[in-house]
């Protein structure tokens, strides 16, 4: 199976599932998000993005995650996050539901259990045998985007092999994993785009309820690619879902869940590399080093907010030396210490914020 790899060479794996007609390109959106952290492994369909077409026998979805099994164990991934789009979703589902040792998470996007009628896909196939997949251009757009077009998914569509395309569809046509979702038992993520003419958010919800603690989520304005449509939603969708960094982790420990998550939810693409810096190196390289304990870090870090007149993130971090174990009394001492190295106009200012936050936590 045609492949790539992306990413730190130490990082967690994480495998991307393309969508039918599409190749690997499919994922650039995310791609400079995602291999920050992860040891990305993109993968093509038979006959797809310039990948050889199968040859003898039937391919079916389960032959297909076989192959995608293989291909994880040739780059020494044993165990792997997954995440796939419409028939790559299908592939990961089968993966998790009778490979359960093998995938951490899940993530389906814009798929399904059970792609409609197999007569319907059986059809595609022949129309692709006889006229090639220049035929399916323009109904394809329509499925693919709520937006413009992206020109060059559309061009990967009509290179791909006709025998590799009709083949794919036939293996859609054998796939029903509806009495198998409540094997699935990794953390799953189900992504819906509300504009979806092919796997409309009905298929979605059906997913959700049937694979136990699923997170469903619906993004508007997005069709069958909706990580190519709303590239930003689905990609914060993702990092929300996949597993937590250390700097993460710290971070929530110690600004708490709340704040942490209206900052993800504000992030914006002008934004994100500012917050994954910040994530990975004040949280996930200073806050963590052993040196110092976080009461200290949060005595010195007030400090520093008090010096530089930084009354924003002063009230933050008074909230996070409450979190910390500070009392009151303790977070005033450090103010009334910074009053005579920093000036008493900068700690009077510290004072009322200090003052303020701790009313709102009724600890004043």
């Amino acid at each position: 199976m045609q492949h790539r790899l992306d990413g730190p060479e130490h990082g967690p794996p994480l495998l991307l599932g393309p969508s039918l007609g599409t190749s690997m390109r499919l994922w650039e959106p995310q791609l400079a998000a995602l291999t920050r952290t992860f040891r990305v492994l993109r993968f093509d369909l038979p006959g797809h993005g310039g990948a050889p077409p199968p040859v003898g026998g039937s391919l079916t979805i389960d032959v297909l995650a076989e192959r995608v099994l293989e291909v994880a164990e040739a780059s020494g991934m044993e165990s792997f996050h997954y995440a796939g789009v419409s028939i790559g979703g299908a592939i990961g589902a089968t993966l998790a539901a009778r490979h359960p040792g093998r995938l951490r998470s899940l993530a389906m996007i814009c798929s399904s259990a059970r792609f409609g009628e197999p007569a319907g896909w059986r059809e595609r196939a022949r129309l692709v045998r006889d006229e090639g997949t220049a035929a399916l251009l323009e109904a394809t757009a329509a499925r693919w985007f709520a937006g413009p077009a992206d020109r060059a998914l559309l061009d990967d569509l009509a290179a791909a092999d006709p025998e590799g395309y009709a083949a794919c569809c036939e293996a859609l046509a054998g796939y029903d994993l509806r009495a198998e979702l409540g094997a699935i038992t990794v953390p799953t993520l189900v992504l819906a785009g509300r504009d979806d003419p092919a796997t409309p958010p009905v298929h979605a919800r059906e997913l959700a309820d049937g694979i136990g603690g699923a997170t469903l989520v619906e993004v508007p304005a997005a069709a069958h690619l909706a990580n190519v449509d709303q590239p930003e939603k689905v990609t914060a969708a993702l990092l929300a879902h996949l597993p937590v960094t250390p700097g993460m982790r710290v971070r929530r420990e110690v600004l708490g869940d709340e704040h942490v998550d209206r900052a993800v939810a504000r992030t914006t693409g002008f934004t994100r590399d500012f917050q994954d810096f910040i994530t990975r190196y004040a949280w996930g390289e200073i806050w963590t080093r052993p040196g110092l304990d976080r009461r200290t870090r949060s005595c010195v870090t007030l400090t520093a907010l008090v010096a530089r007149g930084h009354l924003d993130e002063l009230a933050m971090h008074v909230r996070a030396a409450l979190r910390n174990g500070l009392s009151p009394d303790e977070i005033g001492e450090v103010l009334l210490q910074s009053a005579v190295y920093c000036g008493v106009p900068a700690a009077n200012a510290a004072f009322a914020v200090a003052q303020r936050v701790l009313s709102e936590n009724d600890v004043a």
